[in-house]
């Protein structure tokens, strides 16, 4: 399967079933805070728009998706969007797919007159913190000791990149 054929698009509504199925099997104690998600629940809610997610999708079938929104409500933080989700296949990793889709979500926050992305990612989680550096991302701060999980203390490291100049 060349990545070549890899698509990236927006995620619509009939994507939820096969996109929940991906974010079930894609939870890892290295990269989530909350309980692995049933695979049942909705994905798509009043909080988790389809049009949130941009999604990989390889030889017709959903790979991995990262999804995106304003850093907050506040008016005053408009100029800011956050990560908050990426996942790509595990049969697919290290083929560059995360990368582009970390690429997809900062050129539709540009278009969107973003200035400036901003994640939250796990300390321990040197995999993301790896592919967010080689993206641009720099760490603005770190929150030590901010998770308790599997009986270990993690902190809770913030990255952004400047999506202007």
């Amino acid at each position: 399967m060349p990545d070549d054929d890899l698509i990236i698009r927006t995620a619509r509504s009939e994507d939820e079933r096969e996109l929940a199925v991906l974010n079930h099997a894609a939870w890892s104690i290295l990269s989530d805070v909350s309980p692995q998600p049933d695979v049942q629940a909705p994905l798509f809610d009043e909080r988790h728009a389809p049009e949130q997610f941009q999604l990989a999708v390889l030889d017709g079938r959903i790979v991995g998706y990262v999804r995106q929104i304003p850093a907050t409500p506040l008016a005053s933080n408009r100029h800011v969007r956050q990560i908050q989700g990426l996942a790509v296949d595990g049969t697919v990793r290290g083929r560059g797919i995360g990368r582009r889709l970390v690429e997809a979500a900062c050129e539709a926050a540009r278009a969107e007159g973003a200035r400036k992305m901003s994640l939250r990612v796990l300390g321990w989680n040197a995999p993301a913190r790896r592919l967010y550096e080689s993206c641009g991302f720099v760490v603005e701060g770190s929150l030590a000791e901010e998770f308790l999980i599997d009986g270990r203390y993690v902190d809770d490291v913030w990255m952004a990149r400047r999506l202007t100049g």
